[in-house]
């Protein structure tokens, strides 16, 4: 099993990004991360949305505001893994990454990424050489770095809200 995993998502602009940085908040949890941390602006609305996920389906995900990036990222006790489109292919890079016994951060950008990241990250990864959402890259990572372990994961801990998976139609189990 690889080190616990947390997402840094650089450069949230509340006013602009607020579905997108849910939604990497969203996937990040979904798919194994234990917490994401962000920079730009401090949007307690999206730190809300994302406890409120947490609170009724379950699992210890958090969300932490962070003013500087980089003070933050040289100070990261464990691994960086900047996602981008010009890294090494991610099929090339990740069974190195899985074997890591440090915790890594997987850095991905909002709005254009300082020079600076390529040189402070231990690896650039690129889950495709074309234009793509950092969502998706994130996804795809993610789901590779646990080997798809999370796509059958039916319930976090303390879950609120369970799905029944369903041929057809929509079964959830609610507790209270």
């Amino acid at each position: 099993m690889p080190p616990p995993t947390y997402v840094f998502r650089y450069g949230h602009r509340a006013n602009r990004d607020h579905r997108i940085s849910t939604h990497v908040g969203l996937v990040a949890r979904a798919f194994g991360a234990f917490g994401m941390y962000y920079c730009g602006d401090r949007d307690e609305k999206l730190e809300e949305k994302i406890k409120d996920v947490v609170e009724r389906w379950g699992g210890s995900f958090e969300v932490y505001y962070v003013k500087s990036w980089k003070s933050f990222v040289e100070k990261w006790r464990g691994k960086v893994v900047h996602l981008t489109m010009y890294g090494i292919p991610l099929p090339d890079v990740i069974d190195k990454i899985r074997r890591l016994k440090k915790p890594i951060l997987v850095f991905v950008g909002g709005q254009k990424v300082p020079g600076e990241i390529y040189e402070l990250a231990d690896y650039n990864v690129s889950v495709t050489l074309q234009p793509h959402s950092e969502v998706a890259a994130l996804a795809v990572f993610l789901d590779r770095l646990y080997k798809g372990k999370m796509l059958k994961k039916a319930h976090f801990e303390n879950a609120k809200i369970r799905i029944i998976p369903q041929e057809k139609g929509k079964k959830i189990v609610v507790t209270k």
